[in-house]
């Protein structure tokens, strides 16, 4: 059935203003004012914003890590996600050295096979780089659909991968059309004061933050941007937490280096602080990289006002208190690393972000969801209001009040990092592909019925420089 959503005012990254907007087979077949409501389902959105559903670049569902398993998988997880406005998830499959790509890709689409309940794609972890990954590849892109690898900078002896395959990673990505990400923290000096923080017994979670100071994080997206550019390749650093890596992308921009960075809301709503809460509460707060001191949060949040910053992902990755976080008491290198955000990503944005100035409503729209199609392959049919477009939208009422708990959000996690936040603003209505997922503020939809997203590849940057070209 067709279906009008009437009333309502439509936000993208360019325009604000006032249509009605017909969905038919899933797409939007036509904007414009006093479309015909005859033979359609007719859905009011006075009083409400209408955005294009929410791009989340960054989840980790259901994955392995330090002996167990987030808790939320590609269900409960994108149930939580649509509650909250966001209607396609990027998660990332990990690999194991020596084993096919393939191998790992095919467990991950078992993960999510008759579980997600919105749309979703992969990104692809690189630990190593050698004559059969070069030739599996190809065959990841063109057949998978997946234009976009990781590369993680810490985690050693765990995830960590050599400056050799990052190296060869992003020549490889630049021939081939995808984009490369970074978990940017130099991985070496983490582990050497790691190890020396509990030689001298200090096991408290705050020592977490204490060995993974911003310095660290800063060295290491500047090293990244570097082998981009003598690469002539094309660079995405994941959560970034402080002024240091801010800056360092920052500089590379003006450089001319095609390099783009994500934030989470995590980093700008709180700080290392709630480390040292008392009780072992602190655990909660393990994440890497860590909270970073206050003052670390005007920068992050001016960066994505100029720009300098283009994206907010969650890093979803839940692990509940009981049972999970305490499997690091007396020892912080233990605590499973990670927090739950991906309901809570757009709420909290627009409320302390647009409600207090310090974004744009169309700035809101491009950062949460146009630029992350955009990089990642999804644009247009995601990423905004458009003829044509799938039709992701989101129904959302800016004046709302509530208040975040672990109570009431939707996320299989036995906490929540923003407990107690006042904010306001929340998703009423969430469509995606035209089909209702939430409805009035209620679970409508059908488990499973997320699709599989093949992506386009990698568009280099228009503005960046002729640069020579390394060849492996």
């Amino acid at each position: 059935m067709k279906k009008v959503i009437k009333n309502g005012i439509i936000v993208t990254a360019a325009d604000t203003y006032s249509a009605d907007v017909l969905i038919e087979n899933g797409v939007i077949s036509m904007i414009g004012e006093n479309i015909s409501t005859q033979d359609s389902e007719v859905i009011d959105a006075n009083g409400c914003y209408l955005f294009p559903g929410g791009i989340d670049p960054h989840t980790h569902l259901e994955m392995p890590f330090g002996g167990t398993v987030t808790k939320d998988d590609f269900e409960t997880g994108t149930i939580a996600a649509a509650f909250g406005g966001t209607t396609t998830v990027i998660d990332f499959c990990l690999t194991n050295k020596g084993e096919p790509l393939k191998d790992a890709i095919a467990t991950w689409h078992a993960k999510a096979k008759n579980k997600a309940v919105i749309d979703y794609g992969f990104h692809l972890m690189i630990g190593e780089v050698n004559d059969a990954v070069l030739e599996e590849l190809p065959s990841v892109i063109d057949d998978e659909g997946i234009t976009s690898f990781k590369v993680f900078m810490a985690y050693k002896n765990v995830l960590q991968a050599d400056d050799e395959t990052l190296f060869q990673t992003l020549i490889a990505a630049k021939e081939l059309g995808a984009l490369v990400m970074v978990h940017a923290e130099n991985g070496d000096v983490i582990d050497y004061l790691t190890k020396e923080a509990l030689e001298h017994g200090n096991t408290d979670p705050i020592y977490h933050a204490l060995t993974r100071p911003p310095e660290i994080e800063g060295e290491a997206t500047e090293r990244a941007a570097i082998f981009t550019g003598l690469a002539n390749s094309q660079l995405y650093v994941v959560h970034v937490s402080c002024a240091e890596a801010a800056k360092k992308i920052a500089e590379a921009r003006s450089k001319g280096i095609d390099i783009w960075g994500e934030t989470c809301p995590q980093y700008l709503l709180l700080d290392q602080s709630y480390l040292e809460r008392p009780d072992f509460q602190g655990a909660k707060y393990v994440w890497s990289p860590p909270l970073r001191e206050k003052w670390n949060q005007n920068v992050l949040w001016t960066a994505l006002k100029t720009g300098q910053l283009q994206t907010l992902g969650s890093d979803q990755c839940s692990f509940d208190f009981n049972g999970q976080k305490d499997l690091g008491k007396g020892d912080f290198s233990k605590i499973p690393n990670g927090g739950p955000f991906i309901e809570d990503r757009l709420s909290v944005f627009f409320s302390e972000g647009v409600r207090k100035g310090r974004i744009t409503l169309n700035q809101f729209v491009d950062i949460t969801s146009t630029r992350v199609a955009k990089l990642f392959g999804l644009y247009p049919k995601k990423g905004t209001i458009a003829v044509g477009a799938d039709a992701d939208i989101v129904v959302f009422d800016p004046t709302v009040e509530r208040t975040i708990s672990a109570e009431t959000h939707h996320m299989a996690v036995d906490y929540n990092a923003f407990e107690g936040m006042k904010i306001t603003g929340e998703p009423v209505t969430v469509l995606s592909r035209g089909e209702f997922v939430i409805r009035d503020k209620n679970f409508v939809g059908n488990i499973g019925m997320g699709r599989y997203l093949k992506r386009a590849k990698y568009e280099t940057n228009a503005k960046e420089k002729e640069k020579k070209t390394f060849t492996h």
